[in-house]
């Protein structure tokens, strides 16, 4: 049986609290299906300095193996969630993010628009999702049966 993944939530947003994110609320309940663990899902503003901080507080002060950024990988203004990302993570992993825009190809010429990342902090996976929860659960779609395999990898698991 594959080890418990525990997972933080980011939501990155000026507009919406964490009672207005459904998206964030989608994931969470994607990720109890599984049988995995949310440990923190909060809602930042979309600020890179805000961002950065609570991707490096789901990472080493909750421990999360996989943290998930909601919103901000557009191509908006605003939009600083893969910036945000680059500054506190080391390690690029481009195969989870053009999984996301491949699956989402799919269904809506926009998913080529995503700017969305995935890097690893550590042994710890950050991935950018988007902020809509139709599109949050589309891309949790084409990644979720790989996040054991990541998990246990970055672990210290063997193949």
């Amino acid at each position: 049986m594959d080890r418990n993944i525990t997972f933080a939530i980011i939501t990155c947003s000026d507009t919406r609290s964490l009672k207005q994110d459904t998206a964030g609320a989608a994931l969470e309940a994607l990720i109890a299906d599984n049988g995995w663990e949310c440990k923190s899902h909060v809602v930042v503003k979309d600020e890179r300095a805000d961002i950065s901080a609570a991707i490096v507080h789901a990472c080493d002060e909750f421990d999360a193996d996989i943290v998930l950024t909601c919103g901000g990988s557009g191509l908006s203004l605003r939009d600083v969630t893969p910036e945000a990302t680059m500054d506190v993570c080391e390690r690029n992993v481009p195969g989870i993010a053009e999984a996301m825009r491949a699956h989402s190809l799919a269904i809506t010429p926009y998913a080529m628009l995503s700017r969305a990342l995935c890097m690893q902090r550590g042994r710890h996976l950050v991935i950018n999702l988007p902020g809509s929860e139709k599109a949050a659960r589309e891309n949790w779609d084409g990644i979720a049966a790989a996040l054991p395999h990541a998990a246990k990898m970055m672990a210290g698991g063997g193949h």
